[in-house]
C-alpha cells in the first residue's frame, strides 16, 4: 500500500479505511490484493491474512453477474480501469467464504503515480441485498418458534402459515403468485463423505444465498432435511422462471471451501404459478411435480410447466 500513500502516514490511512462499513482492497497491475480493510473481512468473511499477496480471483470474492458469468475471467472491473483509466460501477454477486452468494454494489477505481502512470486499482464494495433479514423480521413479530435454527430462514410452520396467508390473499385481492421448491442435490452422499457438519454447513449457504437475493416481500422456509420453499408473491409467469434461474445458477457458482478441496452443489428446482393452480396446496404439489422432473433428468437444473427453463449440468 506504500506505492500508494507515498510520502503520507500510512497507519492514519489505514485506520480511516478499516473505520468504513465498505470494503476496500487495492490491487497491483497483476491483480494482486496489496490491502485489505475490515470492512472487506466483515463482508467476504475472508481475513487480511488469507487474502494478502492472492489473485483476486483466487477461490475468494469470484464475482459473477445475473448470467452467472464469472468476471474474473473475462469483464473484470479492476482489470477494466487500469486498461482505460475509466472507474466503473456494477452490481454482482459476491463469494462469501461460508459458500453462499451475496449481491453487491462495486466501484472500482484506477490508481496513478505522481507521473500519471497507472499502477493498480481500488474497488469498494457494499451489501446491496434487499431483503429483510428473518431473524429480525421475527424478533418484531415475537415469533422466533417459526425460525429454523440451523437454516436462520422459515421452518415447516412458518412454511404452513405463509402457504394459508398466500391462499387467502389471493382469494381476496385475486393475485398471482409464484411456488418454488429447491432440493439439494446428492445431499446424503456429501453426508457420507464430508459428514454432517459439512452438510449443515451446505444447507447454510443455500439459505443464504436464497433468502440475500429475494424481494422483501419474498418467503423462504427450510421443509426439513434439504428442500426449502420459496413464495413469491405478485409474481408473473416470467418474473417467476428469473428467480428461479437465478436461484439455480448462484447455488452452483458457489462452493464452501474444505482446505485442499472445494466442494461444490447444486439444487434440483421446480416451480409453479398460480396462473395454473387453484390453491396454494395445488401449486406446492405441482412445483414438487416438477422438481422431481428435475432431479429425473440429471439434477442441477429448473422446471416449469413441464420444461427445462434452465439447462446446465449439476455440481
Amino acid at each position: 500500500m506504500s506505492y500508494v500513500l507515498e510520502n503520507l502516514d500510512q497507519s492514519f490511512y489505514e485506520t480511516v479505511l478499516d473505520a468504513l462499513n465498505d470494503g476496500v482492497y487495492f490491487v497491483n497491475r497483476k491483480r494482486r490484493v496489496l490491502y485489505w480493510n475490515k470492512g472487506a473481512e466483515r463482508l467476504s468473511g475472508f481475513s487480511a491474512k488469507e487474502v494478502l499477496g492472492k489473485s483476486c480471483a483466487d477461490q475468494t470474492l469470484n464475482h459473477v453477474d445475473d448470467q452467472g458469468r464469472c468476471l474474473c475471467v473475462k469483464g473484470c472491473p479492476l482489470a477494466s480501469c487500469m486498461r482505460d483509466g475509466i472507474s466503473r460501477e456494477v452490481n454482482v454477486y459476491m463469494h462469501h467464504k461460508e459458500g453462499h452468494r451475496i449481491p453487491v454494489s462495486i466501484r472500482s477505481f484506477p490508481i496513478r503515480d505522481k507521473a500519471g502512470k497507472i499502477t493498480g486499482s481500488v474497488e469498494v464494495f457494499k451489501d446491496n441485498s434487499q431483503h429483510l433479514s428473518m431473524v429480525t423480521e421475527f424478533e418484531t413479530l415475537q415469533q422466533e418458534v417459526l425460525t429454523d435454527p440451523l437454516s436462520g430462514v422459515g421452518n415447516r410452520r412458518f412454511a404452513d402459515l405463509s402457504l394459508e396467508r398466500l391462499q387467502s390473499r389471493f382469494e381476496e385481492e385475486q393475485g398471482q403468485y409464484g411456488v418454488i421448491l429447491a432440493d439439494i442435490d446428492n445431499f446424503k452422499n456429501i453426508n457420507d463423505t464430508w459428514g454432517h457438519p459439512v452438510g449443515d454447513r451446505v444447507i447454510k449457504a443455500i439459505a443464504r444465498t436464497l433468502a440475500s437475493i429475494l424481494r422483501p416481500t419474498d418467503i423462504v422456509c427450510r421443509l426439513g432435511g434439504d428442500e426449502f420453499l420459496i413464495l413469491l408473491p405478485n409474481a408473473s409467469v416470467a418474473g417467476v422462471e428469473i428467480v428461479g434461474n437465478r436461484l439455480d445458477m448462484l447455488i452452483k457458482e458457489s462452493w464452501i471451501n474444505l482446505g485442499d478441496e472445494l466442494l461444490s452443489f447444486s439444487c434440483s428446482i421446480g416451480a409453479a404459478h398460480s396462473s395454473t393452480c387453484r390453491t396454494t396446496v395445488i401449486a406446492v404439489d405441482q412445483a414438487d411435480k416438477q422438481l422431481y422432473m428435475s432431479k429425473g433428468n440429471g439434477r442441477g437444473c429448473f422446471y416449469m410447466n413441464d420444461k427445462r427453463v434452465c439447462s446446465s449440468t449439476a455440481a
